[in-house]
This record gives C-alpha cells, sequence and structure tokens, in this order.
C-alpha cells in the first residue's frame, strides 16, 4: 500500500492532539496540520484514572469525528494511541468500541514504557543530539515519561503515574492551592519517581530534553518575561533552573486558577492544572540535579509517525522537512 499522507492522534488525559505529515520521496517527512482539543479525561480513584465517564466519551467521540474530517481532507491514514486515563480506565474497552462504533478510528491503548518509547522516537529526531547521553522527560496529563538514552541506545524508558491532570485532581480541590497541599504533591512525586527502581537517579548526562505541555508552558512564561513576546517555535529554546525555580514560585503564590489567569505567557486552559506540573518539573529537576532543560517540541505524535514508517518499511525518514 502507498502512503502519502498520514495522521498521528495522541489521546491524552488532558488533551487530544493531531499531526497531520506528508511523507516525501527523499524519506523525509513535513507536518502540514494540527489539531488540539482540551479534554479531561477520567475519574480519579485512589491514583488511578479509574473510569471514563458518559460525558468524556460522548466529547472525545466529537472531537475525534473532527479530526478525522480533517485527515480525510487529506486523504490521510490515521494512527491512533491512546495514554494514561484510557489504559486506566475501568471501561476502557466500552470506550475504544464505541469510538471505533461511532468514528471507525481503532485505538491502540499503549503501555507506560511504549509511550516512553515512541517519546523518545519523536525526540530523538527534533533536536542534534548526535552521540550525547541524555534524559528526555515528557510530562502528561495522567503520566510522566523518562527515557536516558546513549548514543542512540535506550538505557531506561520509564513511565511513572504523575501527571498534571492526575495530581490536580488529587491534591487541589477546586484547583485551590494550600501550603499542606503543595507539600503533600511535591513529596508524592518524589516517592513515586524513588519507588522506580529502573530509573537510575545515579546516573549523568549531558543534556535534559523536555516535552509536552507542562514544559513547554514554562517556556512560553520564561520567553514572556525575558523577551517580552510570544515565540513561534520553542524547538531547541532552553531556560535554566533559575528560570524554572522564579516561575514555580510565582505560579505557586497564586492560589486560584483565576489568580493564575494573570501569569504572563500562561495559555488560559491551562490555569488549572500548572500548579501540580510544575511541582512535577521542579521535583524532576531536583532529584536529577538538573540545571537546563532543552525543549522538543517533537514527541508522542511524531514518534507514532516514525514507528509507522518504520513498521511498514517506508522510506525511513531521518529528519523533518
Amino acid at each position: 500500500m502507498q502512503y502519502k499522507y498520514l495522521a498521528a492522534i495522541d489521546i491524552g488525559t488532558n488533551s487530544f492532539h493531531m499531526i497531520i505529515v506528508k511523507l516525501l520521496e527523499d524519506g523525509a517527512f513535513r507536518i502540514i496540520d494540527r489539531e488540539r482539543e482540551v479534554i479531561r479525561l477520567g475519574s480519579l480513584t485512589g491514583n488511578n484514572l479509574s473510569q471514563i465517564n458518559e460525558d468524556e466519551i460522548l466529547r472525545a467521540i466529537k472531537i475525534l469525528n473532527k479530526f478525522k474530517k480533517v485527515a480525510a481532507f487529506y486523504g490521510a491514514t490515521i494512527k491512533a494511541a491512546a495514554t494514561s486515563a484510557v489504559r486506566e480506565a475501568n471501561n476502557k474497552k466500552e470506550f475504544v468500541e464505541r469510538v471505533f462504533s461511532e468514528t471507525g478510528i481503532k485505538i491502540e491503548i499503549i503501555s507506560g514504557n511504549d509511550e516512553a518509547r515512541l517519546i523518545y522516537l519523536g525526540i530523538s529526531k527534533a533536536l542534534p543530539v548526535g552521540n550525547k547521553k541524555f534524559l528526555c522527560i515528557d510530562i502528561g496529563g495522567g503520566s510522566t515519561e523518562f527515557i536516558l538514552a546513549d548514543k542512540g541506545n535506550i538505557i531506561y524508558a520509564e513511565s511513572v503515574k504523575v501527571g498534571a491532570v492526575r495530581l490536580s485532581k488529587k491534591y487541589f480541590d477546586n484547583y485551590i492551592l494550600t501550603e499542606k497541599s503543595v507539600k503533600e504533591c511535591s513529596d508524592f512525586v518524589e516517592q513515586q519517581i524513588l519507588s522506580n527502581k529502573n530509573i537510575r537517579l545515579e546516573e549523568t548526562f549531558d543534556m535534559a530534553i523536555g516535552s509536552s505541555g507542562t514544559i513547554e508552558s514554562v517556556a512560553a512564561m520564561v520567553s514572556s518575561i525575558k523577551k517580552n513576546t510570544q515565540v513561534k517555535s520553542f524547538n531547541n529554546f532552553s531556560y535554566s533552573k533559575k528560570d524554572l525555580y522564579r516561575t514555580v514560585e510565582n505560579i505557586l503564590e497564586k492560589k486560584t486558577s483565576q489568580e493564575r489567569l494573570t501569569i504572563k505567557g500562561l495559555e488560559a486552559k491551562r490555569a488549572d492544572i500548572i500548579p501540580a506540573g510544575v511541582i512535577i518539573l521542579k521535583k524532576i529537576f531536583e532529584l536529577f540535579r538538573i540545571e537546563e532543560i532543552i525543549i522538543s517540541e517533537f514527541a508522542l505524535r511524531e514518534g507514532i509517525i516514525f514507528d509507522f514508517i518504520y513498521k511498514n518499511d517506508l522510506p525511513a525518514a531521518d529528519f523533518f522537512s
């Protein structure tokens, strides 16, 4: 089968994303369209996002039908992957079947480790990492993925159940902050990371690379303060530990979502969950002794595209055009 256009859909806990790419004859591909819709999936029970309710299912179907129409305009083949909220849901089978019945989109529920591997595939193509040893961090709505790679080989790829939506639901009622809830959230993040014995905190690395919502949101806030303008692309943008800590302090001193709407560079739709996101990121900086992080705009969605290309023996895409 000949493929000219591919669509990758990331069915996340905080939002659904889609990219559409055009495959080029030289083996590269170009991103020609993007779609994003915010949707919060899963009711929290303990530390599990255990149930996708009927309203969420209906909204998911509506969004995915919209995505399907965009993909159909290009004649793109769709690959859809669901992450933590769906893989943890008691009714995940019903969710996947309802989506397929009403949209025709087949969803693959991927494991946390496979999610980390696909994120690595995307990140490793976005930046000139060469033969460096690097740590990849991707903070999502339901989980955070950690990948340590050296000279193109993955040392570990792990998923930890700490995410901006999950911890907002767990610790911040009505998204209101208290000193107690902030400390409990931070302590929980540390405990969850330390309990994963495959994550080797003693390992050193040449660079830390970050992707996805929280990490890019911090970049937008740092950039707005430093440059007094919005940057079109954050790929290869970096910020320091000092930049992060200053941003975290600014966020956590604003106790309500309404107060956080005044933060320069912060997307309004993220004002509710950004405290949990930056608490996770700050703790990661502490535990992994990170001084600076570099942004990759490519992650899971681009990884899905690369994975599809490799599995279907299509021309090897070594870069984005």
